[in-house]
């Protein structure tokens, strides 16, 4: 392992930096000057990891990547935890579909809502509108609201 020779980490770096200079010369052939020095730029990441000691941090996280993906592919209890994470992901896809529809939103009690049933007394949004007022003061109030609508209809040249 990389962690009982210290030298592994730069000569590794060092091989795949050589390895991709190769591959900057063909691309400066082919493509041109710019191409080419980026390709050296990227060419030269891992002889600088290699150096830094960050080599063998990569490696463990190469090795523990196929770990878990060898474990993935021959447990099933991982797999019933992916599916129940797909499940959630379906589940919340569609609920967001039925909100923007306004499927399945919750019925507004009567008792329960905290607005007033009937338009009478005067604490709701909706006081004189939506149905027939009842009593003396809602039907002042809704002979108002229809004196500034005919006003309205009639500046405008409707009767």
């Amino acid at each position: 392992m990389p962690e009982q020779l210290p030298i592994a980490g730069p000569m590794l770096g060092a091989a795949l930096t050589v390895v991709g200079l190769l591959i900057s010369w063909v691309v400066w052939r082919r493509k041109g000057a710019a191409s080419g020095l980026r390709a050296i730029s990227w060419s030269l990441l891992p002889l600088a990891v290699g150096l830094m000691g960050l080599m063998s941090i990569l490696w463990r996280l190469v090795f523990d990547l196929l770990g878990f993906f060898v474990g993935l592919v021959f447990n099933p209890l991982v797999w019933a935890g992916v599916g129940v994470a797909a499940l959630a992901a379906v589940l919340w896809v569609v609920s967001g579909v039925m909100r923007s529809r306004g499927a399945g939103a919750a019925k507004e009690k009567a008792s329960g809502s905290g607005q007033p049933k009937s338009a009478e007394s005067g604490r709701g949004p909706a006081a004189g509108i939506g149905g027939p007022a009842k009593g003396p003061a809602a039907k002042k109030s809704g002979d108002d609201d229809m004196g500034d609508i005919e006003d309205l209809l009639r500046k405008h040249g409707i009767e």
